[in-house]
């Protein structure tokens, strides 16, 4: 039985795309007593530009295919950082050098960290 909150839900295929499509330092932040944006930010890396195409499409397909809405994605011509905005989810898929200079990490500093590895058991 799954006892997952919806949005819950979504993260977890969310960070399985993510998986499969082998994206980097990965992380996930719970912004829901933060902001009225997302219950979650996920924070992701690609090595080049054909994983960070390969990491967007592959959460695409994903969030499609499991029944939920993206409302918008953003930054696909530059491939320094797209965001996909999944509604109650938004993901920032950064090319790995241009994660450090946004450093999304650092300005949702008082988001508490999801621990990611718990969400497949």
């Amino acid at each position: 039985m799954n006892n997952l909150k919806p949005n819950k839900e979504l993260l977890k295929v969310i960070i399985e795309s993510l998986d499969d499509k082998l994206a980097t330092d990965t992380l996930a932040l719970d912004v829901s007593n933060l902001t009225p944006l997302a219950d979650y930010f996920v924070v992701t890396s690609g090595k080049n530009d054909r994983q960070v195409d390969a990491i967007v499409s592959g959460v695409e397909e994903a969030v499609t295919k499991a029944g939920y809405d993206i409302k918008n994605v953003e930054g696909k011509d530059g491939d320094k950082w797209i965001l996909i905005d999944c509604i109650d989810v938004i993901v920032h898929v950064f090319y790995y050098s241009e994660r450090s200079f946004y450093n999304i990490e650092k300005l949702w500093a008082d988001a508490p960290l999801v621990n990611i590895e718990a969400l497949n058991q």
